[in-house]
């Protein structure tokens, strides 16, 4: 049985996608344009010029539940679950608590990219670029499975771990820390989850 989920994300939301199509004739969409080594995304082609493309043609439906997520978010994702064991709920869940699926969100304490990666935890699970949506969702999620393993599979505590530090979590017994932000956080992501 299929659970459908819907976000409150205005699909319409102003933002650049850029299409080309590649010289197999698959279309490529992009935040930005670029060679797309570093993206994940083929090369383009040198007689390819990047068009501005509807926001809606850069979202799909993922398995019924995300329309919020853009196309590679969605790809991306469900490599991150297969490498890495992960529920791609779960990392949908995440990304959208942490960044609204906004791939260039900065916080203001310096968390970067979809899943929120600190400069730190990017360069212990070796993300060179946490604003390229594949490194940052991949050491997000490899991340995640860190911390599951650390605290023996509760995603509760793994959970308030990626937010608050695994440090706290342990500080405070191996419970969630009495953080105001830390307990909404977990919450949310978990509520999104389990809808």
């Amino acid at each position: 049985m299929a659970v459908v989920v819907s976000f409150a994300w205005p699909c319409s939301a102003k933002a650049d996608v850029y299409k080309f199509v590649g010289k197999s004739g698959t279309p490529y969409y992009t935040a930005r344009p670029s060679s797309g080594r570093a993206s994940g995304i083929p090369p383009r082609p040198r007689d390819a010029n990047f068009t501005w493309a509807s926001t809606n043609l850069g979202y799909k439906e993922y398995s019924g539940q995300y329309s919020a997520a853009p196309l590679s978010v969605n790809q991306w994702v469900d490599l991150a679950a297969q490498t890495y064991n992960l529920d791609p709920k779960l990392l949908h869940a995440v990304i959208g608590v942490e960044s609204s699926y906004d791939a260039a969100a900065v916080s203001p304490k310096g968390a970067v990219g979809l899943m929120q990666l600190m400069p730190a935890t990017a360069a212990r699970f070796n993300v060179a670029d946490p604003l390229d949506a594949r490194e940052n969702i991949l050491g997000g999620s490899r991340y995640l499975r860190t911390l599951l393993a650390l605290f023996d599979q509760d995603l509760e505590l793994a959970l308030a771990a990626y937010n608050a530090g695994e440090q706290n979590v342990i500080r405070y017994g191996r419970r969630v820390p009495p953080f105001i932000e830390t307990q909404a956080y977990v919450d949310k992501v978990l509520g999104r989850y389990r809808r």
